[in-house]
């Protein structure tokens, strides 16, 4: 007599053996996405193709866990493509790659301070260092006012007593012709004003060209910088601005 075996749980494990080599097949088979390009950038190298045997030769699961991103078995997928961000301006990289230095800081040493004054002229005198890069207002009593000025560049230095002639505020600039004859590039007229050359302030020396004036320069105090003006910080000229009058005695040394 025979025994009539149920068929269910044989289906179930078959349908169970059939799963799992259905799953390992697709694990086996890596899903294939197009490969995108942008500009100039080298395509990049195929994925490698991840089979059974080589999950096995891994240790599988946790081994693979280990070697991976921890997480899902494969390395991350790149970055993708943001289509709202604009692309990089090629110009705007080279303005990036060739940007203008910084300015070196104003250098302490030429604030304006109170110092020892032993010379010999009188009080109110303005009396300019040139080689120091100094200029001082005598105060007497063995005191002067000292400011950091910039100087004439080699070959535009001189030495000499000048009067104060004129002060302007906020001057206009015309350049002479001399200065014209060696710059052409140079404007013919320039307003006053906070881009102008000349600064805040001016106080013009005498008949001759030369003016003590601010600068919108301040990392050029210090230096030889000029064609023979003698240059401020435009706060250290309105200072000194308010201080002398027309006719103060100008000593360059």
């Amino acid at each position: 007599m025979f025994r009539m075996i149920p068929l269910a749980p044989l289906v179930g494990v078959s349908i169970f053996a059939v799963s799992l080599q259905s799953a390992s097949a697709i694990e086996a088979t890596p899903a294939l996405q197009p490969a995108v390009v942008y500009g100039d950038q080298a395509p990049p190298p195929p994925a490698p193709i991840r089979t059974a045997s080589a999950e096995r030769a891994m240790g599988g699961g946790f081994i693979e866990f280990l070697f991976s991103d921890g997480q899902s078995g494969r390395r991350p997928p790149p970055q993708a493509y943001n289509p709202r961000l604009p692309p990089m301006d090629p110009q705007q990289s080279m303005r990036q790659d060739y940007a203008e230095p910084a300015r070196p800081a104003f250098d302490p040493r030429y604030e304006k301070q109170m110092v020892e004054y032993h010379g010999k002229e009188g009080t109110g005198t303005i009396v300019i260092d040139t080689p120091n890069k100094f200029l001082f207002l005598v105060q007497g009593d063995g005191k002067a006012l000292r400011y950091g000025i910039g100087v004439g560049r080699p070959g535009f230095t001189w030495s000499g007593v000048k009067t104060i002639s004129a002060k302007k505020e906020w001057p206009a600039w015309t350049p002479p012709p001399e200065m014209l004859a060696r710059r052409p590039d140079l404007p013919r007229h320039m307003e006053g004003g906070p881009e102008n050359p000349l600064g805040a302030r001016a106080m013009y020396l005498g008949s001759s060209l030369y003016r003590i004036h601010g600068s919108n320069e301040p990392w050029t105090i210090g230096t030889n910088v000029s064609s023979g003006c003698i240059r401020m910080r435009n706060e250290d000229v309105i200072d000194l601005y308010g201080r002398v009058n027309v006719g103060a005695k100008v000593v360059v040394l």
